[in-house]
């Protein structure tokens, strides 16, 4: 196998090479290998043409250097998820009991109290049997379901980070890779907004700008140069510029990697540590200047850091639907509860009395079959009552619609985004590549005081000066990473690879005639002097070229406003220079600008400026500069150009927009655009797009204006001004990435509504993460979109179509109708069950449904129906009402009026079969007062059989919950429901006849049958007649789950909800925060219910999101990076300086200001 002795560099050499920095790195590279030429040479790598596109050559770079991945924690096996179900505590007394059932059912009791029927003691062994298989069953069900949902996930997680890609040159052509399939040696391109997959070298850069918050914690840019600093680190961010560098360390030998290895193997050391920090400090410190001794200090920070596998830092976020969810599942656990002892109590009270005070017998060791018996009938009442179906429920739900809304091109990167974007009322949208199809192409053009529509002007025709500064200025200043692909076939459109506002003007000069790969020739990436890149605040680009004898060259282009404010002269007709100052400037935007926008036209000024040394100045235009000129101030370079021309670019609204559009409209939501274009272009595609309607009472604002407008005179934002605008705003145009910023925040907090509103936004640029993190749902494009907003967002947009939004949408509002399904039914089942339990028992002392068939019945309520009813597919109807916003009851009135119209019917029949049902029905003998051990009578089956199967047609009506006639209306698109409910009633025909001692059924006749199957399709004409009834008769108070949503101690997921760690450790003054104690009753009810158990699916999500690959850091990794990081460069210096002799005096002290920067909350007392 290849190692790296291949190559003339060590994995450990490199490893070194990367925990340098500065200059002390830059030194290190160019006295130990001649400079970054000869690292390259040294990896077999040429740093302009990259590797050989070579599969061979590849893999044994992977072998040498390792591949560039980090493996993932290991997701836990069936048997691991089936013992964690067992951990409920229903279903251990429910075991325990079944074991004392069985091991009494063996023993003989003596030949006076023995019972007559020999078959009977025969059999008793059964019934503990047959709780043991049914406890079997639950828990393989449920570990079955959470193996899947687990894998479904894994799967999820691999496609989000295979949607990673990142640029390399190999065999000179820029090719875009899937981030593991990097090598040591590749040559990488960095650009603005790229998260790094791997640690390099540079090698040329144009004022690249890093943060490296994510390992450092701190906040400020850093600046990366060949020249200074050039080491670059994977899991940061490229916040400006670009450049290119060589791959040096990839997956666990990166920097990134150490550090998540060192998370991986965090619990097995953690002891280990403990003793490691005791031996650190041994009391050597010696104080210095700010009080705090170096050792010390440095325990202190290794100490205060927050445990390396504790959960999320910050309080536990809650999407409504959960927290409606936990409150509810809180109130019906302790109703069942309460409901569950007191049938226990009264079986044992009666009992007593009715044995030993009435018939005077005494106490035999037999009688405590009968207690046994009376706690498995309390302890079945209990698991029907408590609804651990709930989680499985909003689980399933949740991932059956994350897995769907994949092929919708929505990837859902946290679990509760798709649920919420149900209840959005406003959506604020980016204009390019969302509303429109970002395939730019060049239309209009003017130049030379010429105005060309329609066929761009050819080579020959234009000006000499003038279209080689024109050609060249386009060339220079873009990306190098943008060019334009010739079509395949004839009569097809070019294709555009990179930015595509800079492929359009690329493309201007391929319809002129010329190539531009020529050009780029004359002009390679190295030869440019200084790039000023473009980003949201600059709104343009320049780069610099050297002409020679000292003479500069500066390009610029953007936003035609812009760049003109920058100029004082213009190419005017045949190349001649023309002043131009601000009144020239006004008339160029009312007869060019303007008219170019209004045709719904993004407009681009090109301009160039040449900088000569004093007294050698030939024309008007050049500038003089004395000495160094001062690249850095940008505000003296970038005045005085001359205007070259005006581009008008086209960006084609997506045929589909309107539709869609119109679809949200109708659907209760505002759709709001958010653009950095002008604001003509702006409002013309809004108009076409149908978000203005000509003569509507919408506002369209610029940023500046918008500002003005909300803010006070000290330039704070005032809510109330902010409430006056945003309900009529439609179009935000020359917006800052800190307006939409404000927007969003400003809705949310906003009180004019009646519920406050949920907004959705889109963005792409790394300056819109704020935005997309303020958002109720943040979407991040997936083509055009930057790392770093995908990082920040909720939901990608794997084809940046406006139109899948909607989709989420329709999605949304039905995870939130399939949970409202599944809680009328569940519910309804639950209240028959637990009061024909109770009632039996208070009046035949014992439960007309046995333990058995108790745990059937929870299993179809509970998994199988939660299986059916969350699969549901949405229907276009979906988008035919209002957003239910967050106040909405999670039960509704009507719901309400069918679990109690549909409880009433079903306990009407079922107590008329118990007290009468022998003297009604032919051939069956009562069941009632049969002493225990009993076989199994026909009366009681018929209790059962007819209970579920009216449970079963009762499922069908659950199927909708808006008072709607036709219930069976689309039950055909849904395959899951028809199997699960076609099996579920031939396995209980099969239970019911063929069942016998396992499930107490005796077989039943055709008469019997035919009763039961009357009683189950009776639930059908009773669910017309409940519909009938106006749901408005019922009371307000009649609905569960309204009003804001208040914090619970006990969240679905099973976790608490407590400060984090680190909020925990002392503060500057000393206090700790109170951390209130967990109420014993939460933990009661969390012992009891399996609320923590059927949500695991939920959590293995959470840990694999955090265990993930660090190319897809979350938050929560990026805090313990950082954590790590710093207790890692601290136990270097302590080994190093233990190894010159014990901790020394002097050395860098770590001060409390540099940690003030630290996100992780981490304070020292």
């Amino acid at each position: 196998m290849p190692s790296s002795d291949e190559y003339d560099c060590s994995i450990s050499e490199l490893k070194l090479l990367m925990e340098l920095r500065g200059a002390e790195a830059l030194e290190k590279i160019n006295s130990t290998y001649n400079g970054v030429e000869g690292l390259c040479q040294k990896l077999k790598t040429d740093p302009i043409n990259g590797l050989p596109d070579d599969s061979k050559e590849l893999q044994n770079r992977r072998n040498a250097f390792g591949k560039n991945e980090i493996p993932p924690a290991p997701s836990k096996s069936f048997w691991r998820l089936a013992w964690e179900a067992l951990q409920d505590i229903t279903l251990v007394i429910l075991l325990v009991a079944a074991l004392v059932s069985l091991g009494l059912s063996f023993y003989k009791p003596p030949a006076e109290h023995a019972s007559n029927d020999s078959s009977e003691s025969e059999a008793g062994w059964i019934e503990g049997v047959a709780i043991l298989v049914a406890v079997l069953v639950v828990v393989l069900v449920t570990a079955l379901n959470d193996w899947t949902k687990e894998k479904q996930f894994r799967g999820l997680q691999s496609k989000i980070e295979t949607e990673h890609k990142f640029s390399v040159i190999r065999n000179g052509e820029p090719h875009d890779i899937v981030v593991n399939e990097l090598v040591v040696g590749d040559i990488a391109r960095v650009k603005y907004g790229d998260l790094l997959p791997a640690d390099g070298i540079l090698i040329q850069s144009n004022d690249l700008k890093i943060d490296e918050s994510s390992l450092t914690g701190e906040s400020d840019l850093i600046r990366k140069s060949e020249e200074f600093d050039p080491v670059l680190l994977s899991g940061t961010h490229a916040m400006e510029g670009s450049g290119r560098f060589l791959v040096t360390a990839v997956g666990l030998n990166s920097q990134t990697g150490i550090i998540m290895s060192l998370l991986g193997a965090a619990k097995e050391k953690k002891e280990d540590k403990k003793e490691e920090v005791t031996t650190l400090t041994n009391g050597n410190g010696a104080v210095h200047g700010n009080g705090l001794a170096n050792g010390i200090e440095k325990t202190a920070e290794i100490a205060a850091a927050p445990s390396d596998d504790g959960e999320d830092v910050g309080r536990m976020t809650k999407s409504v639907l959960q927290s409606k969810l936990s409150n509810l599942a809180l109130q019906i656990g302790y109703i069942g509860s309460v409901v569950a002892a007191a049938t226990v109590l009264i079986l044992v009270i009666r009992h007593c009395i009715s044995n030993y005070a009435i018939d005077g017998k005494s106490f035999q060791a037999s009688d405590i079959s009968h207690f046994v018996n009376f706690i498995i009938i309390g302890v079945t009442v209990l698991v029907i009552a408590v609804p651990e179906g709930l989680p499985l429920a909003i689980t399933l739900a949740l991932t059956y619609s994350v897995k769907k809304m994949m092929k919708d091109n929505n990837l859902v990167r946290h679990l509760d985004a798709c649920e919420t974007m149900g209840n959005a009322t406003s959506i604020c949208s980016d204009k390019t590549g969302t509303l429109t199809t970002n395939r730019m192409t060049c239309v209009q053009q003017f130049i030379n005081n010429e105005f060309y529509k329609g066929n761009a002007p050819k080579y020959e025709q234009m000006d000499p000066s003038t279209r080689d500064l024109l050609f060249n200025g386009i060339v220079c200043n873009s990306g190098y990473n943008s060019t334009v692909v010739p079509p395949k076939n004839p009569g097809e459109q070019r294709g555009q690879i990179g930015n595509k506002t800079e492929c359009s003007l690329l493309g201007f000069i391929l319809d002129s005639g010329r190539s531009y790969e020529d050009l780029r020739r004359q002009f390679p990436e190295e030869k440019l002097y200084k790039v000023y890149t473009f980003n949201s605040s600059r709104k343009s680009m320049m780069t610099v070229i050297e002409l020679g004898e000292k003479k500069y060259r500066v390009y610029a282009k953007g936003a035609s406003e812009i760049i003109l404010t920058r100029c004082n002269y213009i190419f005017g007709k045949s190349g001649k220079i023309e002043p131009f100052g601000p009144k020239e400037a006004a008339t160029m935007t009312k007869n060019v600008i303007e008219p170019m926008a209004s045709d719904g036209l993004r407009t681009i000024g090109l301009a160039f400026k040449d900088l000569v040394p004093t007294g050698t100045k030939k024309h008007d235009y050049e500038e003089e500069y004395d000495g160094e000129i001062d690249w850095e101030d940008e505000e003296k370079v970038r005045e005085g150009q001359t205007v070259i021309a005006v581009m008008g670019i086209q960006d084609p609204v997506r045929p589909e927009v309107p539709a869609a559009i119109a679809k949200c409209q109708k659907a209760g939501i505002t759709v709001r655009m958010v653009t950095g274009d002008n604001i003509n272009t702006a409002r013309s595609i809004a108009t076409q797009c149908g978000i203005m309607t000509p003569g509507g009472d919408f506002l369209a604002l610029e940023g500046k204006d918008f500002n003005a407008r909300i803010r006070d005179a000290d330039g704070k934002v005032n809510q109330q001004k902010l409430d006056a605008i945003w309900p009529k705003l439609r179009v935000l145009a020359r917006a800052q990435p800190s307006d939409k910023y404000v927007l969003v925040k400003g809705i949310i907090d906003s009180t004019v509504s009646k519920n406050r509103e949920v907004v959705a936004v889109t963005g792409d640029g790394t300056n819109d993460a704020p935005a997309l993190k303020k958002a109720d749902v943040g979407f991040a494009m997936g083509i055009a979109g930057t790392d770093v907003a995908k990082e920040a967002s909720d939901i990608i947009l794997t084809d940046d179509n406006f139109s899948s939004i909607v989709k989420a949408v329709m999605w949304g509002r039905n995870v939130y109708d399939s949970i409202a399904k599944f809680l009328q039914f569940q519910l309804t089942v639950n209240v028959v069950a637990v009061t024909i339990a109770f009632i039996g028992a208070c009046a035949i002392s014992d439960s007309p449904l046995k333990a058995v068939q108790m745990l059937w019945v929870n299993l179809i309520m509970d998994t199988l129906a939660s299986l059916a009813l969350a699969t549901e597919m949405p229907t276009e109807e979906l988008l035919n009402r209002k957003p239910y916003g967050r106040t909405k009851s999670l039960i509704s009135r009507t719901m309400v009026k069918n679990i109690v119209g549909h409880a009433i019917y079903q306990l009407a029949i079922l107590f008329a079969i118990m007290f009468w049902g022998d003297k009604l029905i032919p051939n069956t003998p009562s069941g009632r007062n049969a002493p225990l051990g009993s076989p199994p009578s026909a009366h009681f089956t018929i209790i059962f059989n007819a209970f579920v199967l009216m449970t079963l047609v009762n499922e069908i009506n659950a199927r909708k919950i808006h008072g709607e006639r036709n219930v069976f209306k689309g039950i055909f698109t849904n395959p899951i429901f028809c199997v699960i409910w076609i099996t579920t009633l031939i396995s209980h025909i099969l239970i019911v006849q063929f069942g016998g001692q396992w499930f107490s059924t005796a077989p039943l006749d055709m008469t019997q049958w035919i009763i039961c199957i009357a009683c189950g399709i009776g639930e059908l004409f009773w669910g017309q007649i409940i519909n009938c009834i106006p749901a408005s008769i019922l009371p307000k108070s009649f609905r569960f789950g309204k009003g804001d949503v208040q914090p619970t101690s006990i969240m679905l997921s099973g976790e608490y909800d407590m400060p984090s760690t680190a909020s925990q450790l002392p503060m500057k003054d000393g206090q700790v925060v109170d951390d209130k104690q967990r109420p014993g009753q939460v933990l009661w009810l969390l012992g009891l219910t399996r609320l923590q158990t059927q949500i695991r699916v939920v959590k293995a999500f959470q840990s694999v999101n955090d265990d993930s690959h660090p190319n897809s850091l979350t938050t929560s990794t990026a805090d313990r990076l950082r954590a790590s990081y710093r207790r890692l460069r601290i136990a270097r210096e302590l080994e190093q300086q233990k190894r010159a002799g014990g901790l020394r005096a002097g050395g860098q002290v770590y001060s409390t200001e540099t940690n003030a920067k630290d996100t992780s909350g981490i304070r020292f007392a």
